[in-house]
């Protein structure tokens, strides 16, 4: 299956104003990769790239006052075929889980092990180590969330989101990595593009989507305490400890978000992009 991806940001900066984005596919899918989804901006500017300590791919740029867009637009190869899945998977003891796992057992920005260790233990002691546990955990997320664009909040952490039981995907995923920190699994946040190819109409607005990995038997699991389900068609961006280390786009100074667009469609079919409100 080829798969289209791309993004299409309008600002309105009011200086001239140093700008990092996180937009490109992980270097993970590159081998996929069909038509480079390179960014674009508008007007052209120089731009430089790195890796951050995370190894996401980044774009550092100064944008000039006034309008300013930043697009990219892919075409990747997907198997069609659903998030693997292996419910036998164990969980390691920590004192033998690999060391740069450990760094994702801490508590972090929007993750506060701390707050929440009672809780976990008190909801998921119990359950079978490993892949159950992981489930029932994000179970819970998907069954006591409300998710309500509506509702989206830069800076609810996962105690919050508990407590007001409302968010978006970004809480859904801090929630359920915060929880599985708690109970010693290694937990990570990813954020990329969802397709909802295969998926029953209608389609909500495009828009990227978060979701998180679990270290379980020696290798990364993907789980989703949003949708809750295995899905087809997912393209990593970026991988950190929670979204406040990769924000698509880092602004720093004054500025206005004018446009958003995102799609993820089968390569080849004329379809409408999607308006989103640029909110995860």
């Amino acid at each position: 299956m080829r798969v289209r991806i791309g993004c299409s940001l309008k600002y309105n900066f009011l200086q001239p104003t140093p700008l990092i984005a996180m937009l490109n596919v992980h270097y993970s899918r590159f081998g996929d990769l069909e038509q480079a989804d390179y960014l674009v901006t508008s007007p052209s500017v120089p731009i430089e790239n790195y890796r951050d300590g995370f190894g996401n791919w980044c774009t550092r740029m100064v944008a000039p006052a006034g309008e300013f867009a930043i697009s990219s637009d892919g075409i990747f190869r997907d198997s069609g075929q659903p998030d693997p899945m292996s419910p036998e998977a164990r969980q390691h003891r920590v004192e033998d889980l690999p060391f740069e796992t450990l760094i994702f057992l801490l508590g972090s920005r929007y993750c506060e092990t701390d707050l929440l260790s009672d809780e976990a233990w008190r909801l998921f002691g119990n359950i079978d180590p490993g892949w159950a546990r992981v489930q029932a955990i994000c179970d819970f997320v998907h069954d006591t969330v409300m998710f309500d664009y509506m509702q989206a909040d830069a800076t609810r952490t996962a105690s919050q989101t508990l407590a007001e039981r409302r968010g978006v995907c970004r809480d859904f995923a801090h929630l359920a990595i915060a929880f599985c920190r708690c109970v010693n699994i290694p937990s990570r946040y990813c954020t990329g593009y969802l397709s909802d190819i295969g998926e029953p109409e209608p389609h909500p607005p495009g828009d990227f989507a978060a979701w998180i990995e679990v270290f379980l038997d020696g290798r990364w699991w993907i789980f989703d305490p949003r949708n809750n389900k295995r899905r087809t068609a997912r393209f990593l961006v970026a991988r950190g400890r929670d979204a406040a280390d990769v924000p698509l786009t880092q602004t720093f100074g004054p500025n206005t978000l004018k446009g958003f667009r995102v799609w993820t469609m089968e390569a080849g079919r004329n379809e409408r992009f999607g308006e989103a409100k640029g909110r995860n």
